[in-house]
């Protein structure tokens, strides 16, 4: 089992920020329901700590307020790309890490809370709009690379 203690400070950051940058890329894949989605990126985290005890990652992960850096991307095209690069090594840091199924879990976390907020406002007349799909795809396969 991993905890926070079995990382250093800048791949704890990496981790934990992982699951808001899909959030965030998904987020800003269409524009409208920008505060809908924001409360439904809350709610995962709100949601996930009501399931405690399944993952002590996953539980340190949530136990803190989701936090993102606005600043660090200086456009929604620089989010996007360089917000899936940190996506994929805050997996690679889990897999190197934590066990399998941590790792397993961290995925599964990071690719339902984007699904959560890409559903929270219908798009293009679409619960999930295309882009917003685009955006799920590139998450699952930059998460399943990363080995």
């Amino acid at each position: 089992m991993s905890l926070k203690s079995d990382f250093d400070g800048a791949e704890w950051d990496l981790v934990a920020e992982g699951p808001v940058t899909a959030g965030m890329i998904v987020l800003t894949a269409d524009s409208g329901g920008t505060f809908r989605e924001t409360l439904a990126l809350a709610r995962a985290y709100t949601d996930a700590r009501k399931e405690h005890g399944q993952s002590e990652l996953l539980d340190e992960i949530v136990s803190a307020k989701p936090e993102f850096d606005r600043h660090r991307y200086n456009s929604t095209r620089e989010l996007h790309d360089a917000g899936l690069e940190r996506i994929a090594e805050a997996a690679a840091v889990v897999g190197r890490k934590g066990t399998p199924e941590e790792l397993n879990d961290y995925r599964t976390f990071v690719v339902t809370l984007a699904s959560t907020v890409a559903a929270a406002h219908k798009e293009e007349g679409q619960q999930v709009s295309t882009a917003e799909q685009a955006a799920l795809n590139e998450i699952r396969d930059r998460l399943q690379a990363s080995t």
